[in-house]
């Protein structure tokens, strides 16, 4: 690991230890240094304004003042464009939109030198994405998601079969190379799983939902994981 991306991950760590802290010896460990190179990482820290504290004795450590301002985004030129690529390649994902333009606020407030390293590097990674459904359903069914209202959606199926449906939204699914609406349709009264592909249109409606929970759809299998969550 490089020093700039040891530093960002060390300043991550000491801020989810909250106030129990971190030991130096326990920092080396994770980060496979010495204790010295530790120190001298938490001293770069705190020169660049990250508001760490010092508890000495046994038991004590270090870690990062609750609720004080961090110090400016500071991410490597790889860190910058692994992220890049991941809205880029997921362009078809609930949300993509708004990645996309956090990506790019990120970028922005990146220094000079890191900026100009990390368009070097994305002018190296090529992606040739799914094409998005159209931007006007998206917006729907994202709209109703955040905000669980009932949407209403003109469905064809597999085989070809057009309905119209409203809909509970209960969660976005990705399995399989395909984007799924699930949620429950009241025309069914069931749980169902709606290729975003396949919605022609979609209009959200003043009708909130009646509460379906993401339990109802059952546990992701071992191979999905929300998206804030981790895989084992």
């Amino acid at each position: 690991m490089k020093r700039a991306e040891r530093l960002h991950a060390l300043s991550e760590m000491l801020r989810r230890s909250g106030s129990r802290g971190c030991s130096a010896e326990r920092l080396a460990r994770e980060f496979a240094v010495s204790v010295r190179t530790v120190k001298r990482d938490l001293a770069a820290l705190e020169r660049s304004g990250a508001p760490i504290w010092s508890r000495p004795g046994p038991g004590g450590g270090y870690g990062m003042a609750l609720g004080a301002t961090l110090p400016p985004v500071s991410l490597s030129p790889s860190q910058a464009v692994a992220l890049m690529a991941a809205v880029s390649a997921a362009s078809d994902a609930p949300y993509a939109d708004l990645a996309a333009a956090g990506v790019r606020k990120i970028v922005d407030v990146l220094d000079p030198r890191t900026r100009a390293r990390a368009d070097a590097l994305a002018d190296r990674v090529w992606v040739d994405a799914h094409p998005a459904p159209s931007r006007a359903v998206r917006s729907a069914l994202e709209e109703a998601m955040a905000d669980q209202r009932v949407v209403r959606i003109r469905y064809t199926s597999g085989e070809g079969a057009e309905t119209t449906r409203d809909v509970e939204p209960v969660l976005f699914a990705f399995t399989s190379g395909r984007w799924y609406l699930v949620g429950w349709c009241r025309l069914r009264d069931a749980m169902r799983w709606f290729t975003v592909s396949r919605i022609e249109r979609a209009s959200v409606t003043s009708t909130p939902c009646a509460g379906h929970t993401v339990l109802e759809v059952g546990e992701p299998p071992a191979t999905a994981a929300p998206v804030h969550g981790s895989r084992s």
